[in-house]
């Protein structure tokens, strides 16, 4: 398979102003790379949800990206609108990324639960949203590593036969 074309976008006012150095991007950068990934775009955008749309369509329809995963901005504060430009830009959900990620940070820390963070897919491209502390990017990539694989073979129209399970009788 040929690998992965990732974007990711951190999503903070802070970081977009140099106000804060970003953590949490290179994390998600070096990260995917480890997983074999290659990252085509490394961005950093205000909380403004038009920005992030933009972005998302950009690297979707324009970069062809197989994969974007944005950090940042999926909390309940005010400012939080990852998800719902996400919302905007997908054509079809994939809940239970978004459910395996709360799942799994839950075990670690009960307030993985408030992100609400989503996944979803535009075209060919899957869009998935983390939170943005590098925690929660380190937890979330060890959640997706397994899995993102054979979703963006899927995805590409490779490999979409289910293979039996072994019988666990």
């Amino acid at each position: 398979m040929e690998p992965i074309r990732a974007g990711v976008v951190t999503v903070s006012d802070k970081g977009y102003a140099g106000e804060r150095e970003d953590a949490s991007g290179p994390l998600l950068a070096d990260l995917l790379r480890k997983m074999g990934a290659v990252v085509v775009s490394q961005t950093i955008v205000p909380d403004e949800r038009a920005e992030i749309e933009r972005v998302l369509i950009a690297l979707a329809d324009e970069r062809r990206v197989d994969l974007i995963v944005t950090t940042g901005g999926t909390g309940p504060a005010p400012r939080d609108v990852t998800p719902e430009a996400t919302w905007a830009v997908i054509e079809r959900e994939m809940p239970g990324l978004a459910e395996v990620l709360r799942f799994e940070g839950y075990r670690k820390t009960p307030m993985a639960v408030i992100s609400r963070g989503v996944a979803g897919i535009r075209g060919r491209t899957l869009i998935v949203n983390l939170p943005g502390s590098p925690k929660a990017v380190r937890e979330g990539m060890e959640t997706l590593a397994p899995i993102l694989p054979h979703a963006i073979k899927m995805l590409r129209g490779v490999d979409t036969e289910h293979k039996p399970e072994v019988s666990r009788v």
